[in-house]
């Protein structure tokens, strides 16, 4: 299905030694749930966290976790294909939403909605995702236990908890989205996933897990705020990191960021105004808006990137730059398997001069050979040695989520700033382009601007699902379900993709993928055959309709 491997290029020659240690994993092959009390490469949990070297080897391999998964077999660059935060949330969230155009199989089934409890990409995101959240949990108590006997200093197990705090936190906030309803549905009464807070490393511990239903979405949200806030309060800042660590290693910064996307979608608009404004000073929008893709580990905006290697990624069937970038040149590596979306090309609001348009940059046109006069993106650029890093969560995404809600709040002065501090740098002429408080008759309008600029801005960064879900049923712009969405497969002829991308007015075309209403239970992904078939507890809370 896809995804991506890799680790941390700071990191890279730890990684091949990384304990891959006790996690649930689900397996293609067993209908049962393993329970794997062996570490990957032999090295024993107990031997694990007793010196400082492997210590921080068990950390490196929660990152290898996060960048590459298990997809069916032990997480290698073979085998992974970057569940959960390598290339999938990048992936799935695009191809759930209706910017992106998916070409090819890989993603058709999330593409069309047409999965089930057997898909490969929800039983992986969900396998993968529980084992880097049991990999989290596995590290908390090593390093606790470390710290209690002097092996590490409490400073450097504080670091290594908040570390570990924070890939859980985001982990349970990533399958929250795709396997429960937003927050505002029932004021997060419904069933949200289950919050693992225990190694499963016992025979006591994984009864307890097995026995462990799923919390409600505002449970989870109150579990993952406090993961963060101990992440927050326990990490190093990024100035007491060096070199590409400041990006590729997570910070005191990156749980600061993340919380404002954890409260924008609990709709808590004050506190994403507050956590963002601890973050002025620290960050800047780079001048070009492709230098966070082409500099990606060294850049004023990208606050926590996921790197790789050449020697430790996802391969062709998950790194973004062979999935998004077709085959041209012949050394690009590129599939192309998914394309801009001719409705999101068209958009009004995204100018024909902007630079997030520029031809060779950050976007690459088909030619002849491969899917004529359709659009790809370009953000990521090494189809050769599969080196891009994903990008979790940059400075942009902070100040938009910022723009939003000072708009919702009815402050245009501040949310008008904060909108322009991103789309400014991708414009032409900002002296004439720039937008103005006379553009805005009221913060409604400004918000509308907002909405749109953050589709444009964070095309083919898996943000666009996170949107759609948060936005549902909202009183000012709702959005009605999964949105319906160009055919899959693309375009019959280079005339047709010609038209269809043509700038000048909104894309009216067909849309031969159609709406899957809220209320459809296909909104949601099921929770995993081979998960429900060994777990009764969680059998019996199956998402409805599965």
């Amino acid at each position: 299905m896809k995804n991506k491997n890799k680790t941390i290029n700071t990191w890279g020659t730890k990684l091949f030694a990384s304990l891959l240690l006790a996690s649930f994993f689900l397996t293609s092959c067993e209908e049962e749930k393993i329970i794997d009390l062996a570490p990957f490469n032999s090295i024993s949990e107990t031997a694990a966290f007793t010196t400082p070297a492997l210590i921080d080897l068990s950390v490196t391999g929660m990152y290898n976790g996060a960048a590459i998964g298990a997809y069916n077999g032990p997480a290698t660059g073979t085998s992974g294909r970057g569940y959960i935060f390598g290339a999938a949330f990048v992936q799935q969230g695009d191809n759930r939403g209706e910017d992106a155009l998916n070409l090819a199989t890989f993603y058709q089934l999330t593409y069309t909605g047409t999965y089930d409890p057997t898909t490969a990409n929800n039983t992986y995101y969900w396998a993968d995702g529980y084992r880097l959240i049991n990999r989290t949990n596995i590290v908390i108590e090593g390093v606790e236990n470390a710290a209690k006997t002097g092996v590490i200093t409490q400073a450097i197990a504080d670091d290594y908890i908040g570390q570990a705090k924070f890939f859980r936190a985001i982990t349970h906030n990533e399958l929250l989205i795709f396997y429960a309803k937003p927050f505002q549905d029932n004021n997060g009464a419904n069933l949200g996933v289950p919050y693992r807070e225990i190694p499963n490393n016992t025979q006591v511990n994984i009864d307890l897990s097995m026995a462990q239903g799923r919390n409600t979405v505002a449970e989870c949200y109150t579990k993952i705020l406090k993961d963060l806030n101990d992440a927050e309060a326990l990490l190093f800042p990024k100035s007491a990191r060096a070199a590409t660590a400041r990006i590729d290693r997570i910070s005191k910064e990156a749980a600061i960021a993340y919380k404002t996307r954890v409260y924008l979608q609990m709709r808590n608009w004050n506190k994403v105004i507050d956590e963002g404004v601890k973050l002025n000073g620290l960050y800047s929008m780079t001048a070009n808006p492709d230098t966070p893709f082409a500099s990606n580990l060294s850049n004023t905006e990208s606050i926590f990137s996921l790197s790789h290697s050449a020697v430790n990624n996802a391969g062709v069937n998950a790194a973004l730059a062979n999935m998004y970038h077709p085959p041209l040149p012949a050394t690009s590596n590129g599939r192309g398997l998914v394309a801009i979306s001719p409705i999101i090309w068209r958009n009004p609001s995204w100018l024909s001069d902007d630079k997030r348009r520029a031809e060779g940059v950050m976007v690459v046109t088909g030619t002849t050979a491969y899917f004529p006069n359709t659009k790809f993106t370009k953000k990521y650029k090494d189809g050769a040695n599969k080196t891009d890093a994903a990008p979790v969560i940059r400075y942009a995404e902070v100040a938009l989520n910022m723009a939003e809600a000072y708009a919702r709040n009815s402050d245009v002065v501040n949310g008008l700033a904060r909108l322009n501090s991103v789309r400014d740098r991708s414009l032409a002429t900002p002296l004439t382009q720039s937008y103005k408080a006379s553009n805005f008759a009221t913060n409604v309008d400004l918000l509308r601007a907002i909405l749109s600029e953050r589709r444009i801005e964070f095309i083919m960064e898996g943000r666009r699902w996170g949107d759609i879900s948060r936005l549902q049923n909202d009183p000012i712009f709702p959005i009605s379900g999964v949105p319906a969405k160009v055919a899959n497969g693309g375009f019959s002829s280079a005339a047709t993709a010609l038209t269809a991308y043509a700038l000048g007015t909104p894309y009216t075309g067909a849309l031969s993928v159609n709406t899957i209403a809220y209320d459809n239970f296909k909104f949601l992904w099921p929770i995993p055959q081979l998960e429900v078939d060994s777990n009764p507890t969680l059998k019996a809370q199956q998402n409805p309709g599965y």
